[in-house]
C-alpha cells in the first residue's frame, strides 16, 4: 500500500485519467474531440510535489471533511460548540488548513480492464481540524463506458454525529487545460434557485430564484455573458431541481466548449451545486508550463449548501454514527 504520492492511471482506450492518492485528486483527464483528437480538459501538475507543496488552489481533488465554507468556523452540534480552522478569514473552507485534499489516502482496490476503476480510504481522526468523531472514508472512481467516468464517496462516522460534505473539485476547460478562458463556453444548469451570499461568500440563508438574473443558466447561455455583473465572477451554490434523471442521479450541469465540440455533462444526488469560474486563479504555473489565469477553468462542485450545519433551512448535513453518507457523481463526456 502506497504511504506516499503517487500518480495512478484509469485507461480504457478512449478516455485516460490520471489520479493520486494525494487527496484523491484527478490531475489528467484526456478526451476525444470532433476529430477523435485528444486534450486534456483538467488543469493541474505534471507531478505530485506541486499540489504536496501547497501551489494548488484545489485543482482535481475531493475535499471534506466538509466542503466550501464553516462561517467564522464554528457550529454547535449535540449542545457541543466546535471551532474550525480559519483558513480563509474570517470562514473555515473546505475541511481546514489540511482537509481530505491535503491528506495521503490508501489505495484499497486497484482494476484494469475495459471498466478499470480505482478506490482510495482514508481515516479521518476525532478532533483532525476541529471535528468531531472518527470517520472512515472511501472514494471510488471507474470508467463505467467508453466516456463516462463515475465517481462513489461514502463516508461513516464510528463515534459521534458530525457534518459531512464531499466535494470533487475539478476545474474544467474542455478546450484543453492550456487553451486560456472559459468565458466561451456554454452552460446549461438545472436549477432554478441558487443561495445568496454575503460578503465573505457565506449563504445568507435565503434561497432565491434566478429567473431574469445573471445567475439564470436554466437555458444554455455564454458563460462569459454576464459573468463581469456578478463581481469577480460566479462562485455561488446553485439549488438543484428536477431535471431528468439517470441511474438515480439528477442532471445537474452541461458544458459545452464551442471550438472543440466536447460536451461534460454531470449528474448527481446531492441537493446543491457550486458553479464556480476559477475567479482566483493567477498566474499558476500548471501541465508543461501552461500558466492558468482568472477564469482558466471552472468548477461543477455538487455538494451539500455551504454553511449547511449553521443554517436549519438548508438540508442538514450531520450523519449520525453507524449511518452512511453517500454521494455520487456521474460525468459523462460527448461531442455535439
Amino acid at each position: 500500500m502506497a504511504d506516499q504520492p503517487q500518480i495512478y492511471e484509469l485507461n480504457n482506450g478512449t478516455v485516460v485519467v490520471k489520479i493520486t492518492n494525494y487527496g484523491c485528486t484527478i490531475t489528467s483527464l484526456s478526451v476525444p474531440d470532433k476529430n477523435g483528437k485528444l486534450a486534456d480538459v483538467v488543469l493541474g501538475f505534471d507531478t505530485v510535489e506541486p499540489y504536496v507543496k501547497g501551489a494548488s488552489p484545489y485543482f482535481g481533488c475531493i475535499v471534506g471533511r466538509v466542503a466550501n465554507r464553516i462561517k467564522n468556523g464554528k457550529f454547535t452540534l449535540n449542545g457541543t460548540e466546535y471551532t474550525l480552522p480559519i483558513n480563509k478569514p474570517p470562514n473555515s473552507l473546505h475541511g481546514g488548513f489540511k482537509g481530505f485534499d491535503k491528506r495521503i489516502w490508501e489505495v484499497a482496490e486497484y482494476k484494469k480492464g475495459d471498466k478499470p476503476s480505482i478506490t482510495f480510504k482514508y481515516r479521518s481522526s476525532d478532533g483532525e481540524e476541529g471535528y468531531p468523531g472518527d470517520v472512515s472514508v472511501t472514494a471510488t472512481y471507474t470508467l463505467t463506458s467508453t466516456m463516462t467516468m463515475k465517481l462513489d464517496m461514502e463516508a461513516v462516522p464510528e463515534t459521534k454525529a458530525t457534518p459531512i460534505n464531499l466535494a470533487q473539485h475539478t476545474y474544467w476547460n474542455l478546450a484543453g487545460h492550456n487553451s486560456g478562458n472559459i468565458l466561451d463556453h456554454t452552460i446549461q444548469i438545472w436549477a432554478s434557485e441558487m443561495t445568496p451570499v454575503d460578503e465573505n461568500t457565506v449563504p445568507t440563508g435565503e434561497i432565491k430564484p434566478i429567473k431574469g438574473t445573471p445567475f439564470d443558466f436554466t437555458a444554455e447561455k455564454k458563460v462569459g455573458l454576464q459573468v463581469h455583473e456578478v463581481g469577480l465572477g460566479y462562485d455561488h451554490n446553485y439549488v438543484l431541481g428536477s431535471g431528468e434523471e439517470k441511474l438515480g442521479l439528477k442532471r445537474a450541469a452541461k458544458l459545452k466548449d464551442p471550438s472543440s465540440s466536447r460536451v461534460l455533462s454531470v449528474w448527481t444526488d446531492a441537493p446543491g451545486m457550486q458553479f464556480y469560474t476559477g475567479n482566483h486563479v493567477n498566474g499558476v504555473v500548471g501541465k508543461g508550463g501552461a500558466v492558468y489565469n482568472k477564469h482558466a477553468g471552472l468548477c461543477l462542485e455538487t455538494q451539500g449548501f455551504p454553511n449547511a450545519i449553521n443554517q436549519p433551512n438548508f438540508p442538514s448535513v450531520v450523519v449520525q454514527p453507524g449511518s452512511k453518507y453517500q454521494h455520487t457523481m456521474l460525468f459523462e463526456f460527448s461531442v455535439e
